[in-house]
C-alpha cells in the first residue's frame, strides 16, 4: 500500500510540442509548459494542507527541476527546497532521441513498425535504450520503498509504467496513455487518479 503521492508531469517543452522523441534529451520548459507548472502548484495548494509533511522529489532533468520550482514557488515554499532523484528520469530512446518519426520513417522505412506492433517491450536501437518494461524496472523499487506522503515530479513514460505496476493495466493499454502536462495523478494505497 502506497502513501498519498502526487505525481505531476513536466510542463510543456518546444519538444513536446514538435512530438520529438526527447528521452534523457535536457529540455527547458515553454511558456505553456511554465504555465502549466504554476497551475499544477496552484492546484496542490488546494490538496496538500500541511506541506511540511511531504517529501518533494523531482527527476533531475532541467524540465522536471524548472516544474517543481514553479510549482513550488506557486504553493509559496522554497523553490528550491526539494530532491532529485535520478531513478524518475525518462525513459531512453537511444539513437531515436531528438527525432520525430516522420523523420525516423524518412531517414530508415520500416523502423518504426515495430515499436508500433508492441510498444511496451520495444526497445530503441542505441546504447542504453529502454523500453517500457525496463522503465518499470528502474522506477518500481523506488515507489515501492515509499514511507511517506511525496509530490514526485517526474516524466510520461515513468507515469505510464504506475499504471501497469499498481493497477495492472494491460501493456498495450498502458503504454499508449495519455498524460496530460496539466492534471495531477494521486496515487493512495492502489488507486490511481488523475485530478
Amino acid at each position: 500500500m502506497y502513501p498519498i503521492v502526487y505525481i505531476v508531469r513536466h510542463g510543456q517543452t518546444k519538444w513536446n510540442a514538435e512530438y520529438r522523441l526527447q528521452g534523457q534529451a535536457d529540455i527547458d520548459l515553454d511558456g505553456l509548459g511554465r504555465e502549466q507548472a504554476t497551475r499544477n502548484g496552484q492546484r496542490l495548494t488546494e490538496l496538500v494542507r500541511n506541506p511540511e509533511d511531504f517529501d518533494f522529489v523531482a527527476s533531475p532533468m532541467r524540465r522536471t527541476r524548472q516544474t517543481m520550482e514553479r510549482l513550488r514557488a506557486a504553493m509559496k515554499l522554497d523553490p528550491h527546497a526539494y530532491r532529485t532523484e535520478p531513478r524518475l528520469v525518462e525513459m531512453s530512446f537511444g539513437d531515436w532521441q531528438g527525432f520525430t518519426f516522420a523523420e525516423l520513417e524518412a531517414r530508415h522505412p520500416g523502423s518504426t513498425g515495430q515499436r508500433r506492433f508492441d510498444k511496451w517491450d520495444f526497445q530503441p536501437p542505441g546504447e542504453g535504450a529502454e523500453s517500457y518494461q525496463m522503465l518499470l524496472e528502474r522506477v518500481k523499487p523506488w515507489f515501492d520503498a515509499l514511507d511517506r506522503q511525496t509530490v514526485c515530479v517526474t516524466h510520461g513514460g515513468v507515469m505510464r509504467t504506475l499504471f501497469r505496476f499498481v493497477q495492472g493495466m494491460p501493456k498495450r493499454e498502458a503504454a499508449r496513455l495519455d498524460v496530460p502536462h496539466d492534471r495531477l495523478l494521486r496515487l493512495e494505497g492502489r488507486r490511481l487518479e488523475w485530478l
